[in-house]
């Protein structure tokens, strides 16, 4: 297995040139395109590990599946899609034209940028405070790093130019889809989305959702067994922006990107796979971290499909 997370890597490199970081997030755009790292955590407690893992880089959207679990935890399944709609839009991820076209006006999935804004208005918590403290509880939980915070430089730098989320947000007031101040609720979702990790952090995730949400290492569960699996099929359905439908094609495993150069890929009962590489393409998707999942998938037999 080493040999072959070795060999997935190497495969990938040379693809980093036809990627670009996110250039419209200033600090992101500071990042190295050539960086390129793999983690592998088995849900039976073994480990596979290559090139730049251990470099940190912020969720971004990966951060969508774990604040969607919190919110139906706290608000229940029917509640929470009542908000938000379960089908891929096929736009952009930061794309405002369904919220205007299709009825009741609400976000089509919860991994989209709208979609994600919605599902942090639904977070418990009687503050703003009380809101991130339960939020960032939970993520160091699923991610199984208590030390786990968010990059305060990433978050400025968001929050500075996030114009088009904040129109999301206020669309999404107007029709009556969000809950609570539209400010503080768009600052939630700047700071989940520079949580900063590595490929260990978001691998333990995929493994924590391989293992129906039970923790590999505790024999914990964190995430009931029915949140898991319906986080799993949006991860399949959505998880990779308008090129999720090519990316189960050829990968064919539930998975979340985020255009900090993350990915999360989850092999159900097996593991869960970290990669990074912030060379990304123009669907917002990191250029390597695809190819060592696709060589993956190949070589192992991996694809759900």
């Amino acid at each position: 297995m080493q040999r072959i997370a070795d060999e997935a890597l190497k495969y990938a490199k040379p693809f980093l040139s036809q990627g670009h970081t996110a250039g419209y997030i200033p600090e992101l755009s500071k990042v190295d395109p050539n960086r390129l790292g793999l983690y592998i955590a088995s849900n039976d407690g073994q480990c596979y590990k290559s090139g730049d893992f251990d470099t940190k880089f912020t969720l971004q959207s990966i951060s969508k599946t774990v604040s969607l679990m919190l919110a139906v935890m706290d608000r229940g399944q029917d509640y929470v899609f009542n908000k938000v709609g379960m089908e891929p839009t096929g736009d952009a991820f930061n794309s405002i034209i369904k919220l205007e076209t299709v009825k009741l006006h609400k976000p089509l999935n919860p991994m989209i940028n709208a979609g994600a804004i919605a599902i942090d208005s639904l977070i418990s918590g009687n503050t703003p405070e009380d809101k991130f403290r339960h939020l960032a509880g939970f993520y160091r939980k699923v991610f199984n790093n208590e030390q786990l915070n968010y990059n305060k430089e990433v978050y400025l730098s968001e929050k500075a130019t996030g114009f088009r989320n904040r129109a999301l947000a206020n669309f999404m007031k107007d029709a009556g889809v969000l809950e609570g101040d539209v400010d503080e609720v768009v600052d939630l979702y700047f700071k989940q989305c520079s949580f900063e990790v590595d490929c260990k952090d978001i691998a333990f995730l995929g493994a924590l959702l391989a293992n129906d949400g039970i923790s590999p290492s505790t024999g914990k569960e964190i995430v009931p067994k029915k949140v898991s699996r319906l986080v799993k099929t949006f991860m399949v359905t959505c998880g990779m922006y308008d090129a999720s439908g090519e990316f189960a094609v050829k990968v064919g495993l539930p998975s979340k990107s985020g255009v900090g150069g993350g990915i999360v890929a989850v092999v159900p009962g097996t593991m869960g796979i970290g990669v990074f590489g912030p060379a990304l393409d123009d669907k917002g998707n990191s250029v390597g971290g695809i190819k060592i999942l696709e060589y993956l998938s190949e070589k192992l037999g991996l694809s759900i499909f």
